[in-house]
């Protein structure tokens, strides 16, 4: 097992050790896990190495690209909207971004972006990074999509514009980037290191990464798969016509790019601390000293069921469950209880609270893999200590 450092509340050894074996034939790998029960850290830990190209280690305030985890952070600044009375998930999107109304999406709901049933899963035009770099470009080429399927029908994952959607929906009610009003709403109230947009002063803390064994295989299998002339729209989903890699990431491009980590692409671009993400997550469900981020009542509207069973676009089971943006517990993402809510991330990352253990939880790395076990196992050696 992987030396690790950090903090270990009494009891809470067993969750220690799941981290700690999470390292097991990943020598080039790095990783954090944070855990906060009744809003007390009752685990904070890191280990491995920040950087494989330099030997770098990861220490105690390393950040790293969260990837979809980056979702949760916008679910949650949706629902303090809602809560402020400022934004209706029933409302059409056009009410708050009128350009948005073309090309059929007029009836297209803020409920149906957050729940992956817009029908803007991917874009239908080739974007490249640069165009990726800059939100008005788009803003611009969203607006003027028309639905891959009749909105509200149907779900399929809409792996990047998801964020761009309800970010711009939270830039014309707020008059901030999707950013700033993250900052102002969610991570600066807990003091959490978490940010959509990195600022340059940390731009030197972020964990470099690379693509695991079984993230290349599944890559290369899509490859073989791969249809000439025929649009694989959930693949596109990731890459968005080019502008990023098949693995999200190569040694220097994808979400190894700085510009990117300067850049708002709030459904996959958030960087943060371990530490950071579960402090976010804890004040949803814990006052801490520092105020409830969403109460019970905006809780009860944002984790209603949205989508879940077969997508439009066919994959096999077992399939996740979707709120407001929220990921819930599902035989393809197993929290702590039924009860939980949060989002996974590409490659390994998972962030989410839990109201009935009153827990908030990350565990993030730089190995990235797929149908990934670790923060599984970790999640069920936590799960058998509090019962």
């Amino acid at each position: 097992m992987s030396a690790v450092a950090g903090l270990v509340a009494p009891g809470f050894e067993p969750v220690a050790e799941a981290f700690a074996r999470a390292f097991d034939g990943h020598e080039r790998m790095g990783a954090a896990l944070a855990v906060h029960v009744e809003g007390r850290p009752v685990i904070d830990l890191h280990g491995g190495v920040r950087d494989v190209r330099t030997g770098e280690p990861w220490g105690p305030d390393t950040l790293s690209v969260v990837f979809s985890c980056s979702k949760g952070l916008m679910a949650l600044l949706a629902a303090r909207l809602v809560q402020q009375g400022r934004l209706d998930y029933d409302a059409p999107v056009a009410d708050y971004w009128p350009e948005f109304a073309q090309a059929g999406k007029e009836g297209v709901l803020v409920r149906h972006i957050l729940g992956h049933r817009s029908g803007l899963s991917a874009p239908a035009r080739d974007l490249s990074t640069d165009d990726i770099l800059d939100w008005q470009t788009v803003m611009s080429a969203l607006a003027e999509q028309a639905p891959l399927w009749h909105p509200g029908y149907a779900y399929a994952y809409h792996a990047i514009t998801q964020g761009w959607l309800i970010g711009e929906v939270v830039r014309r009610i707020t008059g901030r980037s999707a950013g700033d009003a993250f900052a102002e709403l969610i991570a600066d109230p807990v003091g959490a290191e978490a940010w959509i947009g990195l600022p340059a002063a940390h731009a030197g803390r972020v964990a470099h990464l690379t693509v695991g064994p079984t993230l290349q295989a599944l890559v290369a299998q899509q490859a073989a798969a791969r249809r000439p002339g025929v649009v694989d729209w959930p693949e596109r989903a990731m890459t968005l016509g080019g502008a990023l890699p098949h693995a999200l990431v190569t040694d220097d491009g994808g979400f190894n790019d700085p510009r990117l980590h300067a850049a708002q692409i709030p459904a996959a671009g958030g960087i943060a601390s371990a530490r950071g993400l579960a402090a976010i997550w804890s004040a949803a469900v814990v006052d801490a000293g520092t105020g409830r981020l969403v109460d019970d009542a905006t809780l009860e509207k944002g984790l209603r069921v949205q989508s879940d069973g077969h997508p439009f676009f066919s994959a096999p089971p077992p399939w996740p469950r979707w709120a407001m943006g929220f990921q819930l517990d599902s035989e393809a993402r197993r929290y702590l209880s039924a009860a939980s809510f949060g989002h996974d991330g590409a490659g390994g990352q998972v962030a989410f609270a839990d109201p009935v253990h009153r827990v908030g939880f990350a565990f993030i790395t730089n190995v990235m893999e797929a149908d990934d076990p670790r923060a599984t196992s970790i999640i069920d050696a936590l799960r058998a200590v509090l019962a």
